[in-house]
């Protein structure tokens, strides 16, 4: 619940002065004093109900005093920090009238508190002719929430170039994490001191960004998952986008992001605006407090997905481009024998596509391969009880498609050059009205004509000198919101299609897309020891209903690595789980094993999908230890994870955190598939046979002995309270 305690302001405008927002651990201090932009003065732990005198003293107490060679009257950096304030870090606001107005300073006009707990604050900079509108809220979920509107008063053009905003961290914030990686290998932690100076973060791919970082994390020293107070923000935008850490000769340390505007692509004309991607930010003492804060946020939103996470196969590494009827109709039988809830036909089904060098944009069935049209297979998947989805690729186009013979002009381009190609495949401009409608119509033709339930829409290259051909000029911002509309009012057409956002596996996993979509796919890795870390670092933005993780087949398409069911299945189990298996060539073991993988994961799912995601800080980092614990603390299930051979043998005692530390808990080992006990690895304790039965507080300090597993197993661990 979100608490509200301020000042009244003894300045014009009325309106607060300084302003305490508290919610879920998490307090958010402003102070709206004076005719400047509003200061965060702190972010951090609850501080409790400080009255009105206690707010003002806060502030007084965060004045910094005047040192040698320093501006007399040092001020906290504003939420958008002006250079003409003496803040001599990035400023959040550049641009120009022709070289002119390069530095505004806003003068506030209005300010108000609403009753959601949003400080929105209107001000101008009448020299430079700009206004702007200031938002600054904290969710229930303890979760900040920036976002700032600059539009043009003045009589001529204004070029702006930055629209960035940011949120102050402390001293003791020391060390940096943040993430990077590549195709197959996402969302990669890296860690570096947080010194003097900026560290930047510029995704310009047009997309999220496979080597994008999802988060940036700053902290005290060594911060873990369940200690070390942590503060974080994500900057929510599929464009080119910046995140960055700065810290000041003052001291003063900030996180902050927004778009990147390529030259020109924001020229404001008389009366125009311009809106920056929401800036949000956590904290928490550990990484588990501050990603939950987030889990609880996003599972807040009314478009948040309420309705159990279907089971699905995607046959995309069943059968690659090679569509046979009869074979992908015996395909969708075996998905439903064992299990699954939805059926998603990949790549391959439109006209001219045998391969991925032809036939994007060209979004008709292929009669050649389909002579009846989808209607049969779709109508076989539902006869079968599941739900039948479909691969996109939307906002491409292939050079050899009759669309981009028929209409070169629809190609993103600066000139009469193409940009290199990238899989064999160019950006189609959805910017432009005509191309835009094109698209549409395809999309609706087919969800309407197929009862399509589900697409995966995929996106898999980067925007590389993407340029509206007609103009020359940058179109990576208008093709982004392009894409929000397409989304938006195809969803508007069909309330109840669900969309996975794709981008060469997790390209494009920010919070602004997922907005308009149920979840991500987190990787094209099916490896399932490359997946352990894929989704561990995902998981700190988004909760396992939104992270899509499927068992593949036994040697890993990508890597040549081959791993057991139980591990790949055990890896799939804390996601939105699926297959991307061909079942044909599974033998009847396998089948009746993944059955019953599905059935306990079905078991699970609703605590899987609901509960508070924790992580174990454990001394050999060989082995890893996750879960989710239910929000009322009655149950847990959580996985013991070997990755390689540990520093000792056996891998010692295991705690599990985040129980009630007075209830009483039974604690046993869990198996899909019971397998007799062998000689040697895996090895479990003596305690295996018989349940234990301890408290939550001897659970989280003395713990129990782990099992003793062979390098790349899980296993299990099921956790329930006594009645």
């Amino acid at each position: 619940m979100l608490t509200m305690t301020f000042t009244e302001g003894n300045d014009e405008p009325a309106g607060p002065g300084v302003v305490h927002l508290a919610a879920a651990g998490t307090s958010l201090l402003l102070d709206a004093t004076g005719d400047r932009l509003p200061r965060i003065v702190y972010w951090g732990a609850d501080l409790g109900q400080p009255t009105e005198a206690e707010l003002g003293d806060l502030v007084r107490a965060a004045r910094p005093p005047v040192v040698s060679n320093s501006i007399d009257d040092p001020l906290p950096v504003g939420v958008l920090a002006e250079a003409a304030t003496g803040w001599s870090g990035t400023p959040g606001i550049a641009g120009s009238r022709a070289g002119r107005a390069f530095s505004p300073l806003f003068t506030k006009t209005a300010v108000d508190l609403t009753a959601d707990g949003t400080l929105i604050t209107a001000a101008q900079d009448a020299a430079a002719g700009l206004a702007l509108e200031l938002r600054v809220a904290l969710s229930p979920s303890g979760v900040v929430r920036l976002g700032a509107t600059v539009t043009n008063i003045g009589e001529d053009a204004y070029g702006l170039d930055a629209l960035t905003l940011n949120l102050p961290v402390p001293t003791t914030a020391l060390e940096l994490l943040d993430f990077s990686g590549r195709h197959l290998r996402e969302r990669a932690p890296q860690r570096h001191p947080f010194t003097l100076g900026s560290y930047v973060r510029s995704g310009r791919r047009g997309r999220t960004g496979l080597d994008a970082t999802l988060l940036m994390l700053a902290g005290e020293p060594g911060f873990g998952f369940r200690r070390g107070e942590v503060w974080g923000v994500h900057t929510a935008w599929s464009g080119n986008h910046t995140t960055y850490a700065e810290r000041d000769a003052a001291g003063t340390a900030i996180l902050a992001g927004g778009e990147i505007l390529l030259p020109g692509e924001m020229i404001l004309s008389p009366g125009e605006s311009y809106a920056c991607p929401t800036l949000l930010g956590s904290h928490g003492d550990g990484m588990d407090a501050l990603s939950g804060r987030f889990h609880a946020d996003l599972r807040s939103r009314l478009e948040h997905p309420g309705s159990p996470r279907p089971i699905a196969l995607n046959t995309w590494e069943a059968v690659y481009f090679d569509h046979d009827p009869a074979k992908l109709r015996e395909l969708a039988e075996l998905a439903a024998q064992v299990g699954a809830e939805r059926f998603t036909l990949d790549d391959g089904w439109f006209r001219g596509r045998r391969a991925d060098n032809a036939g994007l944009g060209d979004w008709f069935v292929d009669e050649q391969v389909w002579p009846d049209g989808l209607r049969p297979i779709a109508d076989h998947v539902r006869s079968l009880g599941m739900q039948f989805g479909l691969w996109v690729e939307p906002e491409m186009i292939n050079p050899d498609s009759d669309l981009a013979r028929t209409h070169p002009e629809w190609i993103l381009r600066p000139d009469a050059r193409l940009p290199p190609e990238a899989r064999h495949q160019q950006v189609l401009d959805i910017s432009r009205p005509d191309a835009y409608a094109y698209v549409l119509e395809r999309l609706d033709a087919l969800v309407t004509e197929n009862g399509v339930g589900y697409l995966k829409w995929d996106h898999n290259r980067d925007l590389v000198d993407a340029g509206h051909t007609a103009s020359g000029t940058a179109g990576v911002h208008d093709q982004t919101r392009a894409l929000y509309r397409l989304l938006d009012e195809l969803r508007a057409k069909h309330p109840g299609l669900e969309i996975e956002s794709c981008s060469s596996g997790g390209g494009r996993a920010d919070l602004e897309i997922l907005a308009r979509t149920e979840r991500i796919w987190a990787s094209d890795c099916l490896d399932a020891l490359e997946r352990q870390h894929i989704q561990r670092w995902t998981g700190l933005l988004l909760p396992p209903e939104m992270l899509g993780s499927h068992v593949g087949a036994p040697t890993a398409h990508t890597t040549g690595r081959t791993h057991t069911l139980d591990f790949r299945a055990g890896t799939a189990f804390f996601g939105h789980f699926g297959m991307e298996w061909d079942l044909t060539s599974a033998s009847e073991t396998e089948l009746a094993e993944l059955t019953a993988w599905i059935a306990l994961h079905k078991q699970f799912r609703p605590l899987l999908h609901s509960g508070t995601v924790v992580r174990g800080d454990h001394p050999d980092p060989a082995h890893w230890l996750h879960g989710v614990v239910a929000q009322d603390r009655a149950e847990a299930l959580f996985a013991f994870v070997a990755l390689q051979t540990g520093a000792w043998a056996p891998p010692g005692r295991v705690r599990l955190p985040m129980l009630d530390a007075g209830t009483r808990y039974t604690v046993r080992f869990l198996s899909a598939v019971e397998r007799p006990r062998r000689h040697g690895l895996p090895a479990f304790p003596g305690w295996a046979d018989r349940p234990l039965t301890l408290s939550g507080a001897a659970l989280a300090t003395a713990g129990f002995q782990a099992p003793a597993l062979q390098p790349e197993q899980l296993q299990l661990i099921h956790v329930i309270a006594e009645h």
